[in-house]
């Protein structure tokens, strides 16, 4: 987690159950502070952007995968006998 990034405090509006969620998160030591849930949060969401990029350059490249592969990677895999 990168902790020297210059800070900006910003004002946002959020539905109650947000607020409650990141205040919970909070309080059971899941984060540092409120701030700190949205950050993580923003993070996450960025990261899963990176990946959906990166999987839709696979596919461009290789094509998608077939049924006979996903069959194969479900028993690799276990969740299929």
């Amino acid at each position: 987690m990168i902790t020297s990034m210059t800070r900006e405090k910003i004002a946002i509006t959020l539905p109650e159950e947000q607020v409650a969620a990141a205040r919970q998160a909070v309080a059971e030591g899941r984060a540092a502070s409120v701030s700190a849930y949205i950050s993580q949060a923003l993070t996450r969401r960025n990261a899963d952007e990176e990946m959906a990029e990166t999987i839709a350059e696979i596919y461009a490249e290789s094509g998608y995968p077939t049924e006979e592969d996903r069959l194969w990677a479900r028993r690799v895999l276990g969740l299929e006998p």
